[in-house]
């Protein structure tokens, strides 16, 4: 098992194996599908609960109603989760719940309203929205959850998110509704989650970085410019660029992608025929977008008309060494499936990068639902393989699939629980990959031999 220097340097296991994806991921994947064994066949489990090939084991570490360390309820619906090292053998793992306005559930919530000076929102009835995140303390050697608690309520969907470099988790809201339509505020922003420090703080939209579905995000560590992507069939992709590195909260500017001789706009989605072939590059210009706070959830729509690139519901996203990749869960000829690659210029949101711009590359498209279907969440594995995982909902089980440097596709688990995998991140050590299962929630912590992968 090789690491890269910024195993060590990162901070959080979202980025601890991106210095393998620069090089290994020079190939385009294009629309082979090509399967090849990986870890083996997955064996059946007695718990009915996840399937894994010969060696590996999970353990349930944190499942909905448990009773949490500051005495709440573990929430439903997990979805998107960071990992951070804490020291000697513990890490820090921040989950979001995408709880939406309408669907509390009453026992947790009643349960919650001491809360209500943290809440970004409440109900008419002075009950915390319950959306938000918890914190799980983990002990990688002992296999011990140590605590676990309320670090952000008051919010809704909040479905994935993404790390910092300076150790927070970006949280985001999938959703967009106005004050009075359910709480009391508008919702469709991004929020920050500190690791450390109190275990709970008033939760603070950082506006500025624009109100719509939101997704996930990924920070460049050398700029400090956010990614975001956003679930819509007719999504933008979108940076912020941050007045201040390392300080969201002092403002930005917020920009969406479109391509240099497409000032018409661009559809990467390919459904009604191939307008992006599979292994191509466009050169990137960023467009200023107006009125961020979109009273009327038209950011993507205005967005487009002024040139920028249609996604289809861009969704997980990470961060490499000096990349990015996102999936768009329904884009492709089937609408099963895209991988883009997003490679900044080096002067990357200056005037500058128009001499030398980013380029966006559509790194893969899935053409077999049984190989891969509907990828959402996606990190990095110790071997630089990329680790996706599945949002199916048609009945046919979900997976966790892998993705290996010369673009084979293999089967890491299969879900046998009716949900979707969620939130998957490895430990620093590469040794443990924790996932969520959304419903009901489960967080597990996955081990094996990882250096047994087999082509």
């Amino acid at each position: 098992m090789i690491f890269s220097r910024r195993t060590f340097i990162t901070g959080a296991c979202g980025l601890a194996f991106a210095g393998l994806l620069k090089g290994l991921y020079d190939k385009s994947f294009l629309q082979s599908n090509i399967t090849v064994t990986g870890y083996g066949a997955l064996k059946s489990d007695l718990d009915d609960i996840m399937e894994l090939p010969e060696g590996f084991s999970y353990q349930v570490i944190s499942e909905l109603g448990d009773q949490m360390s500051d005495g709440y309820l573990v929430p439903g619906r997990a979805d998107g989760m960071g990992c951070f090292p804490l020291g000697g053998s513990k890490v820090a793992l921040i989950r979001n719940h995408e709880v939406g306005l309408d669907n509390n559930d009453p026992v947790m919530s009643e349960m919650e309203i001491p809360l209500l000076p943290f809440a970004y929102d409440h109900t008419d009835e002075g009950v915390p929205i319950s959306g938000g995140t918890t914190t799980i303390i983990y002990d990688l050697k002992t296999k011990i959850r140590i605590e676990e608690y309320r670090s952000l309520i008051g919010t809704a969907r909040n479905c994935a998110g993404g790390i910092t470099p300076w150790g927070s988790w970006l949280t985001c809201e999938e959703i967009v509704v106005s004050a009075g339509e359910y709480g009391q505020y508008d919702h469709g922003w991004v929020f920050e989650v500190p690791v450390e420090g109190e275990k709970i703080r008033k939760a603070v939209p950082l506006k500025d970085m624009g109100r719509f579905n939101h997704e996930a995000a990924a920070v460049d560590p050398r700029t400090g410019i956010v990614y975001l992507t956003e679930d819509r069939s007719d999504s933008l992709f979108y940076r912020f660029i941050p007045n201040i590195y390392g300080e969201l909260n002092k403002g930005g500017k917020l920009q969406a992608l479109g391509f240099v001789g497409a000032e018409d706009g661009f559809d990467s989605r390919n459904w009604d025929g191939e307008t992006f072939a599979p292994g191509s590059w466009y050169d990137a210009r960023w467009i200023d977008l107006e009125d961020t706070d979109s009273p009327n959830d038209d950011l993507r729509m205005r967005g487009y008309k002024s040139g920028a690139v249609l996604f289809a519901r861009g969704e997980g996203i990470i961060w490499g060494e000096d990349e990015l990749y996102f999936c768009c869960t329904s884009g492709g000829g089937e609408n099963i499936g895209q991988v883009m690659r997003y490679v900044p210029s080096l002067n990357e949101g200056s005037a500058e990068e128009q001499i030398n711009p980013g380029k966006l590359q559509l790194f893969f498209e899935s053409v077999d639902k049984g190989t891969f279907g509907f990828g959402d969440n996606l990190t990095v594995a110790p071997n630089g393989h990329l680790i996706v995982c599945e949002d199916n909902y048609d009945g046919t089980s979900n997976h966790i699939r892998g993705i290996t440097p010369d673009g084979e596709l293999y089967t890491l688990a299969k879900l046998i629980v009716n949900s979707e995998t969620a939130g998957a991140c490895f430990s620093p050590d590469g040794n443990t990959l924790f996932v969520n299962i959304q419903s009901p929630t489960k967080t597990l912590a996955i081990s094996g031999p990882w250096n047994q992968f087999k082509i």
